[in-house]
Order: C-alpha cells, then sequence, then structure tokens
C-alpha cells in the first residue's frame, strides 16, 4: 500500500498515512484533528541496483578469446 505525505495548514506538522491509491486524494486530518492538510509532492525510492550485470566471457576481450584485453 503506498505512502503519502502531507503538511497541516494550521500546526504546519508533516505526516505519512498509508492508503490505497484510489484514496489518496480523499481529506487526510492531521493526527492533531485539524482539517487544513495538503497532500505533498514526493520521490519514489526504489531499492536494489539498475545496473546491468558485468560481462563474463566470451567474446573479444572478454577474456576467451586469449588477446589478452
Amino acid at each position: 500500500m503506498p505512502t503519502y505525505a502531507y503538511r497541516c495548514r494550521v500546526c504546519e506538522e508533516s505526516f505519512e498515512l498509508n492508503r490505497p491509491m484510489s484514496e489518496s486524494g480523499a481529506p487526510a486530518p492531521c493526527p492533531e484533528g485539524h482539517d487544513d492538510t495538503v497532500k505533498l509532492l514526493t520521490t519514489v525510492a526504489l531499492t536494489g541496483s539498475a545496473q546491468a550485470p558485468a560481462p563474463s566471457g566470451g567474446g573479444c576481450c572478454g577474456g576467451a578469446c586469449g588477446c589478452g584485453g
């Protein structure tokens, strides 16, 4: 379930809520009970590596052809 960040315009506190995407635009009262909140734009953090695996042998200069590369 996605996490959405909000900020209260009354007490200026930021808070997060886990809620379904279908409820992302629904009002979100702050933990202090104020209803005047705004959803913040956040970035998505991805885990893992996006790098391609290193070549492993085969082909010229991959170590298998004996070219010394």
